[in-house]
């Protein structure tokens, strides 16, 4: 794990240790929200990590060749993340895309010097992507991967993304907060981020409150039927229970509307300048209605994550 005087060998060894910045001007209390930047990573997203720990794993155990294709199906933020890896450890990368995701991520992939294909919406619409949308990418990356003889990074099945934040985002939030959290914030996607972070804090404290972040009207973890399966937060919120997902973890769900994370993007920016996406605000959100709740007690800490930069969007 790098400090702050390590040189990095290379674009990899940027990888973790991203900054944690109170947000004491957006939220004036009870209690405090501590938030991880993860947006500063080189791939300008917390898939970052997730992306670091799938690709060293395959090269270690054979799965992944020197010098062979990696492909995934991914909403931009994961692509991003693997385009840093594997230009860096010398491997090309073809992503499959949503075409319902922002343009703006498909041409960072290819600014990345990824191979970029566009699939087709099944039920969703330009900003709003679902599941189904979702699976039909997958499965046009899966057959391209056994057609190239590639590494099929299958994030939603690789439980090294959740290690990755278990062993490093979580002990780094501790870190920064003095070993003591209350509460844990995240929207799910992969479920990667708020489940491998839940599980090392409650490694620590088995008290620690750990609420998954949902859209509002779309709320499947909280055992909620679909009453709106559009909305703006982009890589989160697909209608449908992850595979890796461990409901023990989860202490609650907290929703979060449209027009919540739109204000919240835009508080964040204008009051603490911090220019974030539409899960990171939604993440925001739902820590200060935590602490609001009165289910944690007025000095409470509650941590989370600022998934990506809004300049993606």
């Amino acid at each position: 794990m790098r400090t702050n005087t390590d040189v990095a060998a290379n674009a990899v060894g940027l990888i973790g240790r991203t900054p944690v910045v109170d947000l004491a001007r957006v939220h004036g209390g009870p209690g405090r929200i501590l938030a991880k930047a993860e947006f500063l990573q080189p791939g300008g997203s917390v898939k970052d990590r997730a992306a670091r720990a799938i690709i060293e794993a395959a090269r270690a155990d054979g799965r992944l060749k020197p010098g062979a294709p990696v492909v995934e199906m991914t909403s931009g933020n994961m692509g991003a993340g693997l385009a840093v890896v594997c230009a860096a450890l010398g491997h090309p990368l073809v992503v499959t895309l949503s075409a319902g995701n922002s343009a703006q991520r498909a041409r960072m992939l290819e600014g990345l010097g990824a191979e970029v294909i566009l699939v087709p919406q099944v039920d969703g619409a330009p900003g709003h992507v679902t599941g189904a949308d979702i699976a039909a990418a997958a499965r046009v990356a899966e057959r391209l991967a056994a057609e190239r003889g590639g590494f099929y990074v299958d994030q939603f099945n690789a439980p090294e993304g959740k290690a990755a934040h278990a062993l490093g985002t979580a002990r780094e939030l501790l870190e920064a907060a003095g070993g003591r959290i209350d509460g844990w914030t995240a929207c799910v996607g992969t479920g990667c981020t708020f489940l491998g972070v839940a599980r090392g804090l409650k490694d620590s404290d088995a008290d620690v409150l750990c609420a998954a972040v949902e859209p509002a009207g779309c709320q499947v973890l909280a055992g909620k039927t679909i009453a709106k399966s559009r909305h703006v937060l982009q890589g989160a919120g697909y209608g449908t229970i992850p595979p890796m997902w461990e409901p023990a973890l989860m202490s609650l769900s907290i929703a979060v509307s449209d027009d919540e994370a739109v204000s919240w993007k835009r508080r964040l920016a204008i009051e603490e300048g911090l220019y974030v996406g539409f899960t990171a605000a939604a993440n925001v959100c739902a820590a200060a209605k935590l602490l609001a709740s009165g289910s944690l007690a007025a000095d409470a800490t509650v941590a989370t994550v600022l998934c990506d930069t809004g300049l993606k969007y």
